[in-house]
């Protein structure tokens, strides 16, 4: 049987797309073939790779990549994890089922916490905190999918 192909959608395939391909890559790569990109590059966040290695995900060698490069191959189902990717998602991926799941962006989150002068743990626990709320989404794949 082969593996369905998902791609996880971000505006900047830095930190949620990222830590989404991870967790399924660590979780469901036996029934999943997966893969991440932005709609645009803005490299990976180290505290998404911070976050994940503390849950025992290495996604240290991901590198962040644009949509584009992915243009010819024909995923079975584009995930956007973001307000703006889903609004703005290439119709070349659309090929594919489209489904959007949102989650919250860490660094906007940290960066709100550290304006109200919470400390630096308290703005990693904004990353661990969609951590997990991605990898409860992961779980629940491919079922969700409707493939």
């Amino acid at each position: 049987m082969s593996k369905i192909k998902l791609l996880f959608l971000c505006t900047g395939n830095s930190c949620r797309s990222q830590m989404a391909e991870g967790w399924t890559r660590h979780l469901k790569g036996d029934e999943i073939e997966v893969y991440s990109a932005g709609i645009e590059t803005h490299g990976l966040n180290p505290n998404a790779v911070k976050v994940m290695a503390e849950a025992g995900v290495d996604i240290s060698n991901h590198k962040s990549q644009n949509s584009s490069e992915f243009k010819d191959i024909i995923f079975d189902c584009v995930i956007t994890v973001c307000g703006h990717a889903a609004e703005n998602c290439p119709v070349y991926l659309g090929r594919g089922k489209k489904i959007h799941k949102g989650f919250e962006d860490p660094p906007a989150l940290a960066k709100e916490i550290a304006a109200r002068g919470g400390t630096e743990e308290e703005q990693i626990d904004a990353y661990r905190q969609v951590r997990d709320e991605i990898r409860t989404y992961v779980e629940t794949l491919p079922g969700i999918l409707g493939l």
